[in-house]
């Protein structure tokens, strides 16, 4: 797996040996960053049950200022750690920028009035109905401000359809019953544009 856009372009990520993880593939992580370039110079991310970090150093090699990962798996934190060091070097951008935090997703929430511009959420799909309507709760209090328009990238089976309340899937990715698909989701307040 490789960075596939950016300053970074071409950086083989290492991913944690085994079941352990299942990697956004290339082609879907192209499809989205189509999708948010615009969006991503200067953004701040989130990058949720991270993995490998694929989407967070891609954000990051393709104009994102920076943001934070978390990941509780020690083993795939060891191997984003590894990753950060590879994307920034190959970037000429400050690892500083990147912050790893080894806990539970749902145990941890930006500093108020920080909220990240971008959240990337990859959970394994078998906990997806039950994290997936506690995080979108959760993430209602990150942004206090009524004019901030974040975008959650929520990658599930195609099978999945999720609704949650105050949140509008404006676009998915990707098809097929269990395949990965990509949803899109903004604040329903906000009116969704571009």
């Amino acid at each position: 797996m490789r960075i596939s856009g950016g300053a970074a372009r071409g950086v083989t990520l290492q991913v944690p040996k085994g079941d352990l993880t299942r990697p956004a593939t290339d082609g879907m992580r192209q499809a989205v960053f189509s999708s948010l370039a615009a969006r991503l110079p200067g953004a701040r991310f989130a990058d949720l049950f991270a993995g490998s970090g694929a989407y967070g150093l891609e954000a990051f090699s393709r104009g994102a200022d920076g943001g934070v990962f978390v990941e509780k798996n020690p083993k795939a934190a060891d191997c984003i750690r590894k990753n950060i060091m590879a994307v920034s070097k190959s970037a000429v951008r400050p690892e500083s920028n990147l912050k790893l935090l080894v806990l539970d997703v749902l145990s941890w929430a930006p500093v108020p009035g920080e909220g990240p511009d971008l959240v990337f959420i990859d959970p394994p799909y078998e906990i997806i109905a039950e994290v997936g309507p506690v995080l979108f709760e959760r993430m209602k209090d990150w942004w206090p401000s009524g004019d901030a328009d974040p975008v959650i990238v929520f990658e599930m089976p195609g099978g999945v359809k999720l609704e949650p309340s105050g949140w509008t899937c404006v676009k998915r990715l990707g098809k097929g019953a269990h395949q990965p698909t990509v949803g899109f989701f903004r604040r329903s307040q906000i009116n969704p544009v571009g």
